[in-house]
Order: structure tokens, then sequence, then C-alpha cells
């Protein structure tokens, strides 16, 4: 058995099922045991090794499970590159496998040479380079076991070519080891306990981890035993039904006035597997001096990023289902707060306050994508103002069913819904993309031609940069736009030189019969809508970042 050989034994003993790759001279090995396992492990073939990272993200993110990216040395890497800190920022599994040079031409700028170690130390949670072949069964395990473990996050395996096809003997291969379930201590439940019970108007925000754990059943119990009103994390939205009565919106980049009040009145507010990052939490000013705060997340060093009242470095599940137990029931002035929030969300949720100036309104395109999708449909979300219309009007009832990059990165929905089909080969899976991100990634589409995977992209062409362009008008004036402008392609076109269905939509009543019949289609399909760059975002200006 070559080094390649075991690489690939491991992950199929780890169940590993999906991999993504844009094929490389270096690990040549490795593609041909995928080969000889073709049945067990589907191999997908991007057109961009940042593709190839941002499927294995969304596949993670939407499964709990690392697939595996390969992509080879120095170019390949960089490329990948954006994917990892994706998958880093997002807390989602997964493993990355770099073919490399020799080992005998290390450190002397081989052909495509990078020291792996430096580029990828602060983005990944680890990186390993095995020396001699019989290593690799024994640290492909670990890498698995360390993406899964605590805070999950993206690992990254070197494979120098001649560890790849040397001999590694007939090396044991390491058993799956279940994640290690970090649950609190009674002590420190009694002590949040008491701070809830204690609280008048309690928030939670739910983040990342609630989904990675598969705990938004313990959420919702949490919610209903303590009255609190339950706000989702950036981009984390399906983390609680949107319709049960405790949900409190989503943490947008946008705050609107009934959640700044929310937020101004609550006492207690409660972090739920979120490790806060900057949109989150208004670059970590959200919480005040004044305000009680508990933190509830399994990696102590996220803990340690914002003070606390009291930290829970332990899992989300097991910690709100003590503390469910533990707590006394909500009071009924707790409750009506609760609701009025609630019922804010539900107003804010309608479309219609919000007038276009335009001839397409996204709003009333996404309310009528919710109306033929089903509660279990993927959505997936790029990076880009436009996406605020589908966070602001799509309601999420189901776990597991939305993916966008937390980081921001550009470029990430449609190979991402690559990701995401794969992940979840019998749902509905939706892109919905700028014509920005779409001209950074948009290759893909071909990707799903050739892998025959009926993914369903939606093209918002505002013709612009659209957070750059406001955020340039807020600060200048019209006059100050300046290079946030795009000339753009025929999307409809292009998605027809692909061999896709399409559909061009210029105005709001086109868009049911184009949706409609880009899902009744069988095969992947695309929609463009043409915006006009005045309706960029669904907030009013002074709310506009």
């Amino acid at each position: 058995m070559n080094g390649g050989e075991a690489l690939v034994e491991t992950l199929l003993a780890w169940g590993v099922d999906a991999a993504f790759s844009v094929p490389g001279e270096s690990y040549l090995p490795i593609l041909r045991a995928a080969q000889r396992n073709s049945n067990r492990i589907r191999l997908i073939t991007p057109r961009h090794e940042s593709g190839v990272t941002f499927a294995t993200e969304a596949y993670g993110k939407l499964t709990g499970r690392p697939a595996v990216g390969l992509v080879s040395r120095g170019p390949g890497a960089t490329n990948a590159s954006i994917g990892v800190h994706t998958a880093r920022q997002d807390s989602t599994p997964m493993l990355l496998i770099v073919g490399h040079v020799p080992t005998a031409t290390k450190g002397r700028e081989a052909f495509q040479e990078i020291d792996y170690h430096q580029m990828f130390g602060a983005v990944a949670k680890a990186v390993f380079e095995p020396e001699h072949s019989a290593q690799v069964a024994e640290i492909t395990a670990r890498a698995l076991a360390i993406a899964t473990s605590g805070r999950p996050g993206p690992v990254v395996i070197v494979m120098p070519k001649d560890i790849t096809e040397g001999d590694a003997g007939e090396p044991k291969i390491p058993t799956p080891i279940p994640r290690a379930v970090s649950a609190p201590v009674s002590q420190a439940i009694k002590a949040a306990a008491s701070l809830i019970d204690k609280a008048e108007r309690p928030m939670v925000i739910a983040g990342e981890m609630v989904t990675n754990e598969g705990a938004q059943s313990a959420l919702i119990q949490f919610a209903n035993s303590t009255g609190c009103a339950v706000s989702s994390a950036y981009r984390r939205q399906d983390a609680i039904d949107n319709d049960h009565p405790a949900y409190a919106g989503h943490l947008e980049i946008n705050r609107v006035n009934w959640q700044e009040k929310a937020f101004a009145d609550a006492d207690l507010i409660i972090a739920v597997g979120a490790r806060m990052d900057g949109i989150t939490s208004l670059e970590f000013s959200l919480v005040r001096e004044d305000q009680a705060f508990i933190h509830i997340f399994p990696d102590p060093d996220v803990l340690a990023r914002l003070p606390h009242t009291l930290g829970l470095p332990t899992d989300v599940g097991p910690t709100l289902t003590a503390l469910s137990e533990a707590v006394s029931p909500p009071s009924k002035d707790r409750l009506s707060w609760r609701d009025q929030v609630h019922s804010s969300y539900l107003e804010f949720a309608i479309p219609g306050e919000i007038q276009v100036k335009g001839p397409v309104d996204m709003a009333v395109c996404v309310q009528e994508a919710q109306q033929q999708l089903n509660d279990d449909a993927a959505i997936l979300t790029d990076s880009g103002t436009f996406a605020r219309w589908v966070h602001r009007y799509y309601k999420f009832r189901s776990p597991r069913t939305q993916a966008g990059p937390m980081c921001g990165a550009m470029g990430y929905a449609v190979p991402g819904a690559i990701g995401a089909a794969v992940a979840r080969p019998n749902a509905q899976i939706v892109a919905f993309v700028g014509d920005g991100g779409f001209q950074m990634t948009g290759q893909e589409l071909m990707t799903a031609v050739a892998h025959d995977l009926p993914i369903k992209v939606v093209v918002a062409d505002n013709g612009s940069w659209g957070s750059i362009m406001v955020s340039q008008q807020r600060r200048y004036g019209d006059e100050g736009i300046y290079g946030t402008r795009l000339a753009a392609p025929d999307f409809a076109a292009i998605a027809k030189a692909y061999g896709m269905k399409s559909w061009r939509v210029e105005a709001t009543e086109q868009f049911k019969g184009a949706f409609s019949e880009a899902l009744a289609h069988d095969g992947p399909a695309l929609v463009h809508l043409v915006l006009d760059e005045r309706d960029i975002s669904p907030f009013v200006a002074e709310q506009s970042v």
C-alpha cells in the first residue's frame, strides 16, 4: 500500500464519502486510490481550487461531517486558501489535502514550493506533513478527529510527492473516534440558571455551534423553558425555526430600530454557540458593561475574547438541556416582552416597507421563492448587499438549510451549491449570488452540468459592487461613486452556453413563472434578475452601510 492508498483507506474508514478536486500531478496515487473506490467516495471536479474549498465547506456546514478537498501545490493551495479561511471563521469541519514537492527538494524554493505550515497556520486548526509514508494513515485519522472536535474547523495535510508514492507497508487503519462531548458541571449550570432567573428581559444569540451540534431542538426547549427571545448570529438563521414565538430576528450588518431597542432593553445576553464575530457583535461592542453576559462555547479561546459574567467552555446541546431543567418558569412580563420582539420581527419580514425604484422588487421575489420551496430546501447566499434581501424576507424553518460565508468571502454561492447538492442530494438547492460574486466563480456552473447536479442559481444583477457603492454614497454622495460599477454579461446566455436552462427576469411579475419552471427542470438552471442599482439594500437610506 502506498501513501496515497493509506490516506484514502483512512478516509473511507472514517466515513468520508465526498471529495472535491482540481487534479494535480503531485498527488496522482490519491486520485488512483479514489478511482478504485468510486462507489464509496464521490469525486467532484470543480474548475478552480476556490471552488474546491467552497464546495467542501458547504458540504461540511450542511452535514456536520468533513468532506475532503484535494489541490496541488503552490498556486493550487493559494487559490484554495479562501475556502479554508471561510471554514475557520464559520467553524466548519473540512479536510484539505495539498500535494507537495518531493521531500529531497524542500527548502530550495523548488517548483511551486510554499511553506504550508506558515501559510495555513493562522487559518487552519492544524497543519500536518508526514515524514514517511507509514505515518499517513495515523496522521489522516488525527486530522479528521481535530477537524470535528471541539469547535470544528479546517485541517490541512501536506503530502510530499515521494510520501504519497512511497511504500506505507500494511498500516493499521485507525478506527473513527467519536467526538468528545463537553458537558457542563452542575455548579456552572446553577450559576447560569440563577442569572437567567434574575433577568427580566433575557436575549439569546444563537450561533454556529447550534447548527454544528444539531442542537436546534435543545435550543427550542430552552427558549420554551425560559421565555427568552432568540436572535440568530450572522448568517445563522437556521439555528431556530423563524416562526417560533421566541425568534427575534437576524443580526445582520444593518440593525434596525426594533432590534436596537430589544438589545437596549435586554438585561441579560446569552451567546449560545456563537463566537460573537465582528458583524454579530457590532465589532465587539454589542454587550454593554451594565448587561449580564453568559457565553456558551466549547473553545476557551473564544470565551477569552470578550469579557463575560459567566463563561461555559461546553457543548451547546447538553448545556441547554441542563439549563432548561434548572431554570424557573418565565414570568408573564418576560413572555410579553418576548412576544413584542417577535411581533416586530414578523412585521419587519413583510415586503412593502421598501419602495423599490426599479421594475424588479427583490423582496417579492424572495417571498415568492419561499412559497415555492420546501421547508428543507438549502439556501446559499453569496457575500454582497443583495443577500440582505434574502436575509430579511426568507424564513428558515428547518435545521441545516442555510449556507453563507460569515467571513464575507465573495464567490461562495455557486460552488457552495455544488457541495450542498452532494451533501443533500434529495433537497432543493438554491444559490442566490450577485453579479460580482458570480463573475468570480460562475464557471462552476459547468461543474454542475458535468456532474448532473440540479442546483438552481438566482443571479441578483445590480451592476455594481453594491456594498462598497453604498458606503461611497454615504461618505461622499453620488459624486463619490468610483470603481464600483460593473459591466455585466448576459448571465442567462452564459448559463445556456454551459448547457443549462435559464430565464431572464426584467419585471417582478415574471419571477413567479421563471422560478417555477427552473424548479421543475430536472437539471441545473439559472434565473437572471435584472435589478436597479438604486435598489441595492432592503433598508432605508439612513440604516444602510
